[in-house]
């Protein structure tokens, strides 16, 4: 394969699967994607140490690291091991300050700790912490690409989402955010590339905007 190359990695969101990204195409002779999928996690494990064994399935250096929502989060992570050429987060935060006041909240009582055990059984619950309320009739969608309902998985995650303890941005991110995202509203959100309509699945329905810009937008310097 050329020696120029971009390689794209992609990581999904929270339980979902990495087909959430059947529709993204990116000029093959730029770029070349891989999908990242989720591992279970080691017991008590933080997000820095499971970012590191996610780094063993990162098979080429100074890459593109794209992330959507809590996928969004985990590439900030393994962007603070291993040098990249861009990283872009999608429908995410970029701190703790831009997490929504429930959030919070749920980090001050620790209602973190009281989800799961139902989240594993009630794919209408999980679709709500995975994708946000509005998918409620749409469970068909959410089916196909929610992947992970292991509940030990469940509740380390929605722990690491609430109890997230980064402070300040990383620099030279790139922020891509739906102006209509219920889980993580805009109006909590800076500096970033607003997207008109776009949800918090925009990455599955607005994928067009992502095929004509997502070239550009990691060319550019």
């Amino acid at each position: 394969m050329n020696k120029d190359i971009i390689h794209v990695y992609l990581m999904p969101g929270m339980a979902a699967s990495p087909t959430i990204f059947e529709y993204i195409k990116l000029p093959e002779d730029q770029f070349k994607v891989h999908w990242l999928q989720w591992i279970l996690p080691i017991d008590d494990e933080s997000i820095s140490d499971y970012a590191l064994r996610m780094i063993k399935n990162i098979k080429h250096e100074n890459i593109v690291l794209l992330g959507v929502s809590f996928g969004g989060i985990l590439v900030q992570e393994i962007r603070k091991h291993i040098n990249v050429r861009k990283l872009i987060i999608v429908s995410s935060v970029k701190s703790m300050h831009e997490l929504p006041t429930h959030l919070v909240l749920a980090k001050k009582i620790k209602a973190y700790a009281l989800v799961p055990t139902q989240l594993a059984s009630n794919i209408d619950l999980l679709a709500k912490y995975a994708f946000g309320n509005y998918l409620k009739k749409r469970i068909d969608l959410y089916k196909k690409y929610l992947s992970v309902n292991d509940s030990k998985y469940l509740s380390w995650a929605i722990k690491q989402i609430v109890c997230w303890n980064q402070n300040e941005s990383q620099s030279d991110i790139i922020h891509i955010h739906g102006d209509n995202d219920a889980m993580f509203p805009i109006k909590n959100i800076t500096d970033c590339i607003p997207i008109k309509n776009g949800t918090h699945i925009m990455i599955i329905n607005k994928y067009k905007w992502f095929n004509e810009n997502l070239p550009r937008i990691i060319l550019e310097n």
